[in-house]
């Protein structure tokens, strides 16, 4: 009987203490795609945009950038990715305001709306992408303190950060969420991180019917398997080997793969769609 070929491993076995840093991941992470130019979609934009230092962030942040928009971007203490970040987005002829600070806290999430606002004079678009996750066998190992601290980034900091940011959101401005594939098809191994997603699909759609009279956006994003420092710093080495291998693209996205969606759902190009969530996941199907 012949022997099965063992699982070819996508990339190098890696682990990384959190909350992982991007210069530190091989391969790196793909965050801007060189051959696709600007079309001034977003000239004269402010984005405030949170985990921007790095991965879907980062991405996110320099094709705003490409169209046309200064950034701020809010991240925790990797300070090397948020400067080479900002230099990325200096590239394009933009500027970029990096604001380090802990968003599980309301008066830092506060504060980095006062920042950004205080600095720029406007705020067009805010991208809520900052999240953590801690792997858990199961619910018994999931404490408190990791509970709370998944839910104070992950979903508090979004509505402290959002009802800041709406006392200078103007008609036609947009909100982006970043949820999940993990909303909607659950993850045993991330109970906690997974219904912190799940509740960002109800506050998009809940926060933009609430917001529609207002000509304000709200619509959401939910990637599969993306490369990112988030992924190195939770997983262990051999599951971080074969991250992505599960979907029917048989591999992991890019965070350039994911930054299209944020750039359409921030442009006018999405005029008409608010209450919805975009999903680049590799082909997995889910009930959306």
């Amino acid at each position: 009987m012949q022997k099965s070929n063992p699982k070819k491993r996508l990339r190098t076995p890696q682990k990384q203490n959190r909350p992982g840093a991007e210069y530190k991941m091989h391969p790196a992470p793909v965050s801007d795609i060189k051959s696709i130019r600007g079309s001034g979609k977003l000239n004269g934009k402010v984005a405030l945009i949170t985990g921007g230092d790095s991965g879907i962030g980062k991405a996110t942040a320099i094709l705003f950038a490409k169209e046309g928009a200064d950034v701020a971007i809010v991240y925790f203490n990797e300070h090397q990715d948020a400067e080479d970040t900002k230099a990325k987005v200096e590239e394009y002829g933009q500027k970029c305001l990096l604001i380090p600070t802990d968003i599980s806290k309301e008066k830092n999430c506060i504060n980095a709306v006062l920042k950004t606002h205080k600095v720029y004079k406007q705020i067009n678009i805010l991208v809520n992408n900052a999240a953590i996750h801690y792997e858990s066998e199961g619910l018994e190992d999931i404490s408190t303190e990791h509970l709370l601290k998944t839910f104070q980034t992950n979903i508090f900091s979004f509505f402290w950060i959002t009802k800041k940011a709406l006392h200078y959101l103007q008609k036609g401005s947009s909100i982006i969420n970043t949820t999940s594939v993990t909303a909607y098809r659950g993850s045993g191994g991330l109970i906690d991180y997974a219904s912190t997603k799940g509740a960002i699909v109800s506050f998009t759609r809940s926060l933009s019917a609430n917001l529609a009279n207002r000509g304000i956006r709200v619509n959401a994003v939910a990637p599969g398997p993306i490369w990112t420092p988030l992924i190195v710093s939770s997983f262990n080495p051999e599951k971080v080997a074969n991250f992505g291998s599960e979907v029917p693209m048989k591999r992991a996205g890019q965070p350039a793969e994911v930054a299209n969606c944020f750039l359409f759902l921030a442009c006018d190009d999405s005029s008409y769609i608010t209450g919805q969530v975009l999903h680049p996941n590799g082909g997995e199907i889910v009930n959306a």
